[in-house]
């Protein structure tokens, strides 16, 4: 085993000492603190999913989720004990090359986003983010055909196709996480994680079990097209394809490189659907939300990809089928009018 393998096993061990977990549970109890100051007792976000849950049960929704995501990052962690340790640090470039290289890409990530908020309203759509609007819970305006395609489209050029371009001139597939080390444990262990979070989201939200049999046969195809090359795909080139190993590179942290992974998941959420930006107070609720919903499951799939050293592993196993499959086919089907 090398030693900066060796390096990466203790660091699992000792995560809980980790100073970059202390900042961040920090860090989160601030958001928290923050939402609850500014809230009032009252979220002004477009959630039809959410409506008639408490004021506390939602807010103590994100929290929840995160205590679920160290379970199941303590699922991975067990499901992997036996495999050889990833030297992900390895696949990236010299650490000059790494900081340049990660700049760059989150400026044109940034950039990217900038041009979906410009974009979609353009065209009289709701603004492009790595979500469709009314995803997982829900809008009050229902999206049309054409954003729906608009909106995958372009996500899919803009932050998978392009990016893997440019990248790929100069990496191979396992240096950008895209080759399986072990395909027959990374299936056994999509499979076990793909079947347990599908359970938990089918149980919060059955709205797919409502859907005659017809309609599900022609709806379920389409959603897990669009999403997985409108938001599965690029999720998964841009941030756990390319970024992670720089990230790793860069902190010499497996607790770091995580944390980070979730929040530049959450930043590419920053305007979704659900938002409010009427004044100042719901602006500043809505990006808070927006790292409070969306860094944990970021987290994950950084951790994930991590402990497997394949980025297609949680894309297949967190990402496509649960939730999206299961909780937006309801969705795709009003929208493209499937009965």
């Amino acid at each position: 085993m090398s030693t900066s393998a060796i390096g990466i096993r203790t660091q699992s061990l000792n995560l809980l000492t980790n100073p970059n977990l202390i900042v961040g549970v920090l860090g989160w109890i601030a958001l928290n603190l923050a939402a609850l100051y500014l809230a009032g007792g009252y979220l002004p976000f477009d959630r039809p999913a959410l409506v008639g849950m408490p004021f506390a049960v939602q807010m103590a929704v994100p929290t929840l989720g995160m205590i679920q995501i160290f379970a199941m990052m303590g699922l991975v962690c067990w499901l992997t004990r036996k495999r050889e340790p990833i030297d992900m640090a390895a696949r990236a470039p010299d650490r000059r090359r790494a900081a340049i290289e990660t700049g760059g890409l989150l400026t044109y990530a940034i950039l990217g986003q900038v041009g979906g908020w410009i974009l979609g309203p353009a065209m009289g759509y709701s603004p492009f983010s790595f979500h469709l609007a009314g995803t997982l819970v829900g809008c009050s305006r229902l999206v049309s055909p054409g954003e729906t395609i608009v909106w995958c489209v372009y996500n899919f050029v803009v932050f998978a196709v392009i990016p893997l371009l440019w990248f790929r001139r100069q990496y191979t597939p396992i240096q950008l996480n895209l080759k399986s080390m072990n395909i027959g444990a990374d299936v056994w262990i999509i499979l076990i994680i793909g079947v347990v979070e599908s359970a938990t989201e089918v149980a919060t939200l059955p709205g797919i079990f409502k859907l005659a049999p017809h309609t599900l046969l022609l709806a379920a195809p389409l959603t897990f097209a669009l999403y997985f090359f409108g938001t599965v795909l690029p999720t998964m080139i841009l941030i756990y394809a390319i970024l992670l190993p720089r990230y790793l590179k860069l902190t010499g942290s497996i607790m770091a490189t995580v944390i980070l992974g979730g929040l530049t998941y959450a930043l590419m959420h920053l305007v979704e659907g659900w938002s409010s930006f009427a004044n100042p107070r719901d602006t500043a609720l809505s990006l808070i939300f927006v790292f409070l919903t969306y860094t944990s499951p970021g987290m994950f799939k950084s951790y994930f990809t991590l402990r497997t050293g394949n980025a297609w592993a949680h894309a297949l196993g967190y990402h496509a089928f649960a939730p999206h499959l299961f909780i937006d086919t309801p969705l795709i089907a009003k929208v493209f009018a499937i009965r």
